[in-house]
């Protein structure tokens, strides 16, 4: 055995290979599943558009977050390899939802407590008049 054989075979064998752990590195995933939830993307993305020509008073900010919300967890699951990856990357990824949640529900209530209408308003009067 040459030398060249002996170092290919010293990586086959050490190689990066993890079958031990359960988890593959490549997820190949039918081309119909996928664009299947390119459709709901779609799908989702034309539902916020659509949404914007509609009043719903205070709660336009919390269903266009909702939607955003769902359009991200499916990015993250299916195209991020998230459904098939470990536990704890998809705990981390839902974490950060919870965090920006909280983020926006803090800076929301300190807007509200702080001010009564996010309009500003010029108190200054008005000295001269336009001739």
């Amino acid at each position: 055995m040459s030398a060249h054989d002996s170092a290919a075979n010293d990586h086959a064998v050490s190689g990066d290979h993890h079958e031990g752990d359960g988890y593959d590195f490549a997820h190949p995933m039918p081309l119909p599943m996928l664009f299947t939830v390119f459709a709901i993307l779609i799908a989702l993305t034309i539902t916020t558009v659509m949404q914007a020509s509609f009043d719903f008073g205070s709660y336009d900010v919390a269903i266009v977050m909702a939607i955003a919300t769902v359009k991200a967890i499916l990015v993250g699951l299916f195209f991020m390899h998230l459904l098939y990856d470990k536990p704890f990357n998809l705990a981390i990824f839902l974490s950060s939802f919870v965090f920006v949640g909280l983020f926006v529900i803090l800076t929301v209530s300190d807007s509200r407590l702080t001010s009564k209408d996010f309009i500003p308003v010029d108190d200054a009067v008005i000295t001269s008049t336009a001739e």
